[in-house]
């Protein structure tokens, strides 16, 4: 059974503040999908959402996915209900009344800490599909909505599933495009750990301004001694910076240096007959030529790596627990099964099971199925060995802004990464 992954194009905005298209702040690029990762305005009231809304509903895009952030006060209702006067006391605003505009919208996507099933269905598009989940919380600093304390980080970021493909959060996670012009680096670490166990293909975010840009962050999964190790990160060099160029990031196969993330969940691997499985790279996406400014054929890329002119399929073998588990660990297991009359139970029950050692080892890297390891994060799940992390803020400067005249904007940043289709993926029985 084959499974098709064709290239499909995010564009990436966030901390927009009341700022848009329409205001001749930024340009919308082409794309597939589009994330806000929160900020849409300055207080949030009704007037500014609606402006928001308009801008985000217009904008042409097969699916457009928001998520709320510290500055959309009437978006938290508990927040506001306790502090509304803060911020409106001249001009109450309606909690129910905004967040209500959000969730009925019918071209938009509201996440407020949940997560969804996306498929791509429109004739000419990739018809792709992925697990989305989006959070407006950040840490507390000031008197803002979906702030948390960090005794709370833990119950917060748990709530994230495994088998999120892109993860789209208010908050960086730390030391991941999180440095702050007064505050050093102002992510949530509990969220960076929480990233290591799900290794989503991205992690869109914003809130810390001066953090926007993009880093390819490679997860150490074999290290059993250093909880939530990183073998290290890519740091991105805008090809827009300076010039009329689009700030573009190619992970796809035609890149040629393509992410480093299958998808892998054991769901996938479950189904599988065999310990290889042959997957078409349909990169090509007819209806979404390279950007303006970006070489399509051999040159630097805009990721400063070796760019190759994108063939339109090639073909590759891989297995579906991914490279770095070896064939001594895909021996073991076959070795448990075999000779254990309840082999086959207690292989699925530590692979896919919480247990109540498994605190002690949560964060650890290793080889599957030894109980040392992070089973719930790592079994059927190695291939998922990089994360592409975002901060998409648009207004540059930080609140309170204290820029002389104009205040200046970041271009929206755009990635394209490959995806499964879901028509390859319905044969598996995995269709979303």
């Amino acid at each position: 059974m084959s499974v098709h992954l064709r290239r499909t194009r995010f564009v990436c905005v966030s901390d927009t503040h009341n700022a848009s298209p329409a205001t001749g702040a930024f340009k919308l690029p082409k794309g597939d999908v589009l994330i806000h990762a929160g900020d849409l305005t300055k207080q949030g009231t009704l007037t500014e959402l609606q402006k928001a809304i308009e801008w985000i509903e217009n904008s042409d895009f097969e699916t457009k996915i928001v998520v709320a952030g510290n500055h959309d006060v009437t978006l938290d209702s508990a927040f506001c209900g306790q502090h509304a006067l803060d911020f409106h006391n001249q001009y109450p605003q309606s909690s129910e009344d905004c967040i209500r505009l959000l969730q009925r919208s019918p071209k938009i996507t509201f996440l407020s800490h949940q997560s969804k099933e996306i498929k791509l269905t429109k004739e000419g598009g990739p018809r792709t599909h992925f697990k989305v989940f989006g959070s407006p919380h950040s840490p507390a600093r000031g008197l803002w909505a979906f702030s948390y304390e960090p005794d709370d980080a833990h119950k917060i970021w748990n709530e994230v599933p495994l088998d999120a493909d892109v993860v789209i959060t208010h908050t960086p996670p730390k030391f991941h495009c999180d440095d702050s012009r007064n505050r050093g680096s102002a992510g949530c670490e509990i969220l960076r750990q929480k990233l290591w166990r799900v290794r989503p293909r991205l992690a869109v975010c914003g809130h810390v301004h001066e953090g926007r840009g993009m880093q390819r962050v490679q997860w150490d999964l074999t290290c059993p001694n250093i909880q939530y190790k990183e073998k290290g990160t890519y740091y991105w060099t805008d090809p827009a910076a300076g010039n009329k160029k689009q700030s573009y990031v190619d992970l796809s196969s035609g890149s040629g240096e393509p992410l480093k993330n299958d998808g892998a969940t054991p769901k996938d691997d479950s189904q599988q007959k065999d310990k290889t499985n042959e997957v078409r790279w349909a990169s090509s996406h007819a209806t979404l030529p390279a950007p303006e400014g970006v070489a399509s054929k051999a040159d630097t890329s805009p990721t400063g790596m070796s760019s190759r002119k994108a063939t339109r399929e090639s073909t590759f073998s891989f297995s579906w627990i991914g490279s770095q588990v070896t064939e001594a660990a895909s021996h073991i297991q076959t070795v448990v099964d075999a000779s254990n009359p309840v082999g086959k139970q207690s292989a699925a029950f530590t692979s896919l099971s919480v247990s109540s050692s498994e605190s002690a080892t949560r964060g650890y890297g290793g080889a599957p199925p030894s109980s040392r390891c992070d089973l719930e994060a790592l079994s059927g799940r190695m291939g998922r060995q990089e994360t592409c992390v975002i901060n998409a803020a648009i207004m540059a400067s930080s609140w309170p802004h204290r820029t002389a005249g104009s205040t200046p904007y970041n271009k929206p940043i755009v990635v394209d990464i490959d995806l499964p289709t879901w028509e390859s993926h319905s044969g598996l029985g995995l269709e979303g």
